[in-house]
C-alpha cells in the first residue's frame, strides 16, 4: 500500500513542482556550475543505489557524511535549498524508480561502515530508504550511529500509513532540521 502512495506522492510533485526544480537548476548552474549532485547509497539489502539532488556544495567538496562537512562548503544558494529541503526533491525520481520511499531512514555512504553494522543489527536495511522519516523529524542525523539505527528501527517497527502521513507533513511543514552541517 506504501508503494502506491510512493508512486502517485512522487509523479504527482514531480509533475507540480517541474518549474520550482527546473528555476532551483538554473540558479543552482550559476551557484556551482553543475546544478544537480548524484551520489552512490547504501539501498534495500545494502544495494548501491545513485541518489540524486540539487547540489548545495562546490562539485570539488570531499565525498563525506554531511555532519564532517564545514558550514563554509555550502553555498548561499545551497544554505537556502537544505533550509527549506529543497535540495531533496529530485529525490522523487529515486522513490518513482522504486529506490526508495518518501518514508523510511536516510540513506548512508558506503564509507559510513559503523553506522551500516549498526542498521544491520537492527534490520533497518531491509527495507527501502527514505527522504524523511523519525530520525529526521527528531533531528537526529548519522553523527550518532547507535541512536540513529535505533530511531530507524523504532520507525519501521510502528510504520503504519498514519505515521507515513504524520513523517511527511512534519517535514514539510519545517519540523527537524535535516542534515547537520558544522
Amino acid at each position: 500500500m506504501i508503494r502506491c502512495f510512493d508512486l502517485f506522492f512522487s509523479l504527482l510533485g514531480l509533475l507540480l513542482l517541474w518549474p520550482v526544480m527546473l528555476i532551483v537548476c538554473i540558479l543552482g548552474y550559476f551557484d556551482t556550475g553543475a546544478p544537480i549532485f548524484t551520489q552512490v547509497r547504501v539501498g534495500k539489502k545494502k544495494q548501491p543505489f545513485t541518489l540524486i539532488k540539487f547540489r548545495t556544495m562546490p562539485p570539488q567538496t570531499q565525498s563525506v557524511a554531511t555532519h564532517l562537512v564545514g558550514a563554509s562548503s555550502v553555498t548561499k544558494l545551497g544554505g537556502f535549498l537544505r533550509k527549506t529541503k529543497l535540495d531533496e526533491l529530485p529525490q522523487l525520481i529515486n522513490v518513482l524508480k522504486g529506490e526508495m520511499s518518501l518514508v523510511g531512514p536516510r540513506p548512508c555512504l558506503f564509507n559510513q561502515e559503523e553506522l551500516i553494522e549498526e542498521r544491520e543489527k537492527c534490520g533497518v536495511l531491509d527495507v527501502l530508504p527514505g527522504i524523511t522519516g523519525l530520525a529526521q523529524v527528531n533531528e537526529i542525523d548519522m553523527s550518532t550511529p547507535q541512536k540513529l539505527a535505533e530511531w530507524d528501527q523504532r520507525m519501521i517497527a510502528t510504520m503504519s500509513l498514519k505515521n507515513y502521513f504524520v513523517y511527511i507533513v512534519q517535514t514539510a511543514t519545517g519540523k527537524g532540521s535535516g542534515d547537520r552541517v558544522k
